[in-house]
Order: structure tokens, then sequence, then C-alpha cells
């Protein structure tokens, strides 16, 4: 394990920074998930993979148009023509 150098402290809400640096090193941006979990004494935070903006699959994502997308949604997309873009209006 890399030693940063980093210390932080917790806020009141259970709340930390991660370093710039870090985050930068790691493509980690604003509304990404992580992930935490234990490992001993320690805990570990990993980047969440990939999800298909639809079905939350992390499974086969491509990117489709700047939005992730696995290809079991996009291959429905390609064969559903007939899709309302706009459902919750009723038509005339």
């Amino acid at each position: 394990m890399k030693t940063t150098g980093f210390v932080k402290k917790i806020d009141e809400l259970g709340r930390v920074v991660i370093p710039k640096d870090i985050r930068r090193t790691l493509d980690v941006d604003h509304n990404d998930y992580l992930q935490f979990y234990l490992e001993g004494d320690s805990i570990i935070m990993k980047k969440f993979g990939d999800r298909c903006t639809f079905c939350n699959s992390s499974e086969n994502v491509v990117v489709f148009k700047n939005k992730l997308i696995c290809r079991n949604c996009l291959e429905e997309l390609k064969n559903n023509t007939s899709i309302d873009p706009y459902p919750d209006n009723e038509s005339n």
C-alpha cells in the first residue's frame, strides 16, 4: 500500500475531503460512486465500477453519446423503434 502523507480530519457529519491529487490520480469526480469496505483495521475506498445509465448493470458497459450504457440496453433501444420519448404526455 502506498503512503500518500495526507492526514484529514473527519467533520461532525462523518465526512472527509479526498485530496485533489488522489481524486485526479484515480479519476474520481463529483457524483461518482465510491465503494467502502474493511480490510483488517483499514478502510479501503475504491471507485465503484462504471454502470449502465438505464439498468445499473456493470457488465459489458460502453460509452454511447457520452453516456454509459450496457450492450443489452443498447440492443433493446436499437430493436425498439416504438419508444415514446415522452411517456407522461397524453396524446389527444
